[in-house]
């Protein structure tokens, strides 16, 4: 018997049927039957089916719409009582604090001096200058006692900012940032529309190019 009379002989005689088959002690499994190899062949030599061909062309042919990422993955930190986050793709590590030595004559109140992280001397800045506290404009100064250092990649170069606390990294769906209007900014670098929950928290989303963008006009 052969799949040629519209039947499957496996599927009745064979190892798949009622094993009555007598190639079966020659060949032990149908798969290994030449009327099963020559099935698979006529299966895969078979015409195309109408409009396969055009079908499958304008398939590969179109471009994939990259969809829109519904979730994104930030750091958080406590910097005294205030809760702030930061993307993870610009963070490098957070470790423990470490001594900061001073530079002479600086002239910008955000740089903090050179720390010595892994071997590499990291230039210190204050989040509470560069965010505006320490003018009183959107928080009020208070004084912080630092645990550990926030290590960020700015083009080439690294800089590290002294934090309370860290966090993370947790990942958030775009629909549970709060958007702000801008007279509700808590900072010039806070994302106009990114306010988090976490555990009952208000956290603010830095802008991290503008952060990075503000850092380096404090070098100048």
């Amino acid at each position: 018997m052969t799949s040629l009379d519209g039947v499957l002989c496996w599927r009745q005689i064979g190892v798949f049927g009622n094993r009555s088959c007598t190639e079966l002690t020659k060949y032990i499994h149908c798969h290994n039957c030449p009327v099963h190899s020559a099935a698979g062949l006529q299966l895969l030599e078979r015409p195309l089916p109408h409009g396969y061909r055009r079908e499958r062309t304008e398939y590969f042919a179109r471009q994939n719409a990259r969809p829109e990422a519904s979730s994104f993955s930030a750091v958080l930190f406590r910097v005294g009582v205030n809760w702030l986050a930061l993307p993870t793709r610009i963070l490098q590590e957070a470790t423990e604090y470490k001594s900061i030595h001073s530079l002479p004559h600086r002239r910008d109140a955000s740089i903090l001096g050179l720390a010595n992280v892994r071997g590499e001397l990291v230039i210190c800045l204050s989040l509470p200058h560069l965010l505006g506290w320490q003018s009183g404009h959107a928080r009020p100064s208070i004084p912080l006692t630092y645990d550990r250092l926030l290590v960020v990649q700015s083009g080439t170069s690294r800089l590290a900012f002294p934090v309370n606390e860290v966090h993370g990294p947790h990942r958030f769906h775009t629909q549970e940032i709060k958007r702000l209007s801008n007279k509700r900014r808590p900072s010039a670098l806070a994302d106009s529309h990114a306010v988090l929950r976490w555990q009952d928290r208000s956290v603010d989303l830095i802008d991290s190019e503008e952060l990075l963008a503000t850092c380096q006009r404090s070098f100048r």
